[in-house]
């Protein structure tokens, strides 16, 4: 189980979250969910360790984040943030590989190469395997990152915004592989997403934030409601029934 207590981010003068505190249950898919500039992409970064909160703190199962060394942080805990840059000129199959330098230091053993090949089928790259990344759309390029992630193989996995840059057809696609890995695999997946339906659609549970801390948490069900969606987005939210998935839409 992943908790966090009490966690607060400032800039200068500004506090951009917190204070927020609250668990992610094991297991399942976990959407993010909030206007722009809630906290969401700061609280996952945080989580991840990869940005030093102001106070408070972050444990995975019962552990404090910051205590365990980076190497083993990483063999229990993948994350993807929203903006990616490499320098290095690389392969699908290049960057995928470097999914498995916390396991291998950068020299794959064979069980290595088949958490790649895996990742690679997984997200339906192999026609892509050969390509620069310079040379992909940027969807592509999303979809080349998410399985880099998924080749670490870790319980849990962080994806901020993991839908960016593609269409509905491989938005629909990235979500239900997403859902595969967390039902088949068992990983605890935790995403930033702005499409509140696709959350509904495929998440087990939402945390809502709103300015900073978290306004709601509870299930699909508990969430998607007029009430909760209208006072975090602060706009008039009508929310429909569609084949048995809670669907929002804004109010004309």
């Amino acid at each position: 189980m992943i908790e966090f207590h009490d966690l607060t981010k400032d800039y200068l003068d500004a506090r951009v979250l917190g204070p927020v505190s609250g668990s992610i249950e094991p297991g399942g898919i976990t959407a993010l969910i909030g206007p722009n500039g809630a906290g969401k992409s700061t609280l996952l970064t945080i989580i991840g360790r990869l940005l030093e909160p102001s106070g408070g703190s972050v444990t995975i199962d019962g552990t404090e984040v910051r205590s365990v060394r980076s190497r083993d942080l990483a063999r229990r805990l993948a994350i993807l943030r929203q903006e990616n840059h490499l320098t290095a000129r690389l392969t699908v199959e290049d960057l995928v590989g470097l999914g498995r330098f916390p396991h291998s230091l950068g020299r794959l053993t064979a069980s290595d190469r088949e958490q790649v090949e895996s990742a690679i089928s997984f997200l339906d790259l192999g026609d892509l395997r050969h390509r620069f990344l310079d040379q992909l759309s940027g969807g592509q390029r999303q979809r080349a990152f998410v399985a880099m992630v998924l080749a670490q193989d870790t319980d849990v996995v962080l994806l901020d915004e993991p839908l960016a840059s593609l269409d509905l057809k491989h938005a629909v696609h990235m979500m239900r592989r997403l859902r595969e890995a967390a039902s088949a695999l068992g990983k605890t997946i935790v995403i930033v997403i702005h499409d509140i339906n696709m959350a509904a659609g495929y998440a087990d549970r939402i945390v809502a934030l709103r300015d900073g801390v978290v306004h709601s948490s509870g299930t699909v069900a508990e969430i998607m409601t007029e009430t909760v969606l209208s006072a975090v987005y602060d706009t008039v939210i009508r929310v429909h029934d569609l084949d048995g998935v809670p669907t929002a839409v804004v109010a004309h």
